[in-house]
């Protein structure tokens, strides 16, 4: 095969599969992994519900703090070198992941995973929009975010029929992408000069971080179990508390911080980030109850499962791609809004529809696609109107914080719907506590509404650092 010269139409179509490629991959994963979740528990020897989650959550953490910190080494040391170092780094974990001999050993190689995910996931924006025209970045961005929709809707099948032959093969799919990627990408991903100029990413930062969101989920994890006024429980909600106000202060005072504070201060960005957190606290909480419910309550198969979910998220990239014109007419903040009511409506329809007699096309299929009609006009909007309002030397730090504020959103809601599960002893009780779980996703997706119609608001610019803040110098 002719690969072409760097900066020639044909390398820099190349360049854009391989960066899709890495993309998509990393988005997979993440949908093929709720689906195992059942089965992950009948091959750890029974292990419960709340230590599984941790095999999504230890990811969901460690992925939102790196982030940012990878963002900043990409802008430092290269686009290119820091697409292909997560990569690498992904592509080896998931095959430590497929050799995991127990609950342990996978959920410390998801950590390694999440590092390689991070590291990709804000390189891939910054290399996708770096040589595009201003005119045509928010329909690259809405691409970009169709790539995780396409993912999405091929995730939950591909999951169940590679989890009906092994639960293993759902990491081993990703090791000959990331090899063709990296032996690709090595030739033809565009090398801008990096810019070595300014500290270091604040480490300590995104350790207090890691610390601060995890504590926040151990303890909503284990409420059910140890009860919420339990010493356990009390101390670490009390930790998380501390923990997140030391990372707040730590970025407010480091000159390269894990979250920019100035950017907050763009209210285009720091309303889209908000309302994208909300709103996948709710996305986050369907996707985990929807696979449960279907295995552990109807009774269905992996791979029914997968094809029982499939509709929603086969929605999304169709609208992603498609809705710019909407957008334009009515504007990122109500097309956002609606989006979420769309998705509150699916999760109320569930809760008031569902129960314990498999009634698919009547109850379950219409709460599925009225979910993926509103993931498709909420989430690329929102996450298009956080990446438009951000300067292009902030495109990479700027996307990771939306992404990081996500993955927050995404412990959260898998965190909560452990709790509100719990472990029932009965039909009826399993019942409830899945209407609890979906009533409150519901709440979560409607203050998201909320939020995103707020960006119909005409957005200040981006303040300049002065030459004596802590973000002066860093580019």
């Amino acid at each position: 095969m002719t690969v072409g010269k760097p900066n020639s139409p044909a390398s820099g179509r190349l360049a854009a599969w391989i960066v899709s490629a890495g993309v998509f991959v990393v988005n997979l994963d993440l949908f093929i992994v709720n689906v195992a979740v059942p089965s992950l528990s009948s091959s750890f020897d029974g292990a419960s519900l709340a230590s599984l989650s941790w095999v999504l959550n230890a990811y969901a953490i460690v992925f939102a703090a790196l982030l940012v910190v990878a963002g900043r080494l990409a802008d430092r040391y290269g686009h290119r070198n820091g697409f292909l170092l997560g990569l690498a780094v992904f592509t080896v974990a998931s095959a430590l992941c497929a050799l995991a001999p127990g609950a342990g050993w996978l959920i410390a190689a998801r950590v390694l995973q999440a590092a390689g995910a991070a590291t990709l996931m804000p390189t891939s924006l910054a290399l996708l929009l770096v040589n595009t025209p201003a005119e045509r970045r928010p329909r690259a961005i809405r691409g970009w975010a169709a790539i995780g929709g396409i993912a999405a809707g091929l995730g939950p099948v591909a999951g169940g029929l590679l989890v009906q032959a092994d639960w293993r093969w759902i990491f081993l799919v990703n090791v000959p992408v990331g090899v063709a990627g990296l032996a690709a990408g090595a030739r033809v991903l565009p090398d801008a000069r990096p810019d070595r100029e300014g500290p270091l990413p604040d480490l300590a930062g995104a350790a207090l971080l890691t610390l601060g969101i995890g504590a926040l989920a151990l303890g909503l994890v284990k409420a059910d179990a140890w009860g919420w006024s339990s010493p356990g429980v009390v101390g670490t909600l009390a930790a998380a508390v501390v923990l997140g106000a030391a990372f707040w202060m730590r970025s407010a005072r480091h000159a390269a911080p894990v979250v920019e504070l100035p950017l907050l201060r763009v209210p285009a960005f720091t309303v889209a980030t908000v309302a994208a957190l909300l709103f996948t606290v709710a996305f986050a909480a369907m996707l985990f109850t929807s696979a449960l419910w279907c295995q552990q309550v109807w009774g269905y198969s992996a791979i029914r499962t997968g094809l029982a979910i499939a509709p929603g998220p086969l929605v999304v990239p169709v609208l992603a791609i498609t809705l710019g014109p909407v957008v334009q007419r009515f504007g990122a903040g109500r097309t956002a809004a609606l989006g979420c009511l769309l998705f509150a409506g699916g999760l109320l329809w569930w809760a008031l529809a569902l129960g314990p007699d498999p009634q698919y096309a009547t109850t379950f299929l219409p709460g599925m696609l009225i979910t993926g009609i509103g993931v498709g006009f909420a989430l690329p909007t929102l996450v298009g109107a956080a990446a438009a309002a951000l300067p292009p030397h902030r495109f990479a730090t700027g996307s990771a914080v939306t992404t990081m504020a996500r993955q927050t959103g995404s412990v959260l809601g898998v965190a909560v719907m452990v709790t509100l599960l719990g472990e029932p002893r009965t039909a009826h009780a399993a019942l409830a506590g899945f209407r609890h779980g979906w009533t409150a996703a519901a709440a979560a997706a409607g203050i998201a509404a909320v939020a995103a119609f707020c960006l119909h608001r005409p957005a200040a610019a981006a303040p300049q650092p002065s030459a004596g803040s802590p973000a002066a110098g860093v580019r």
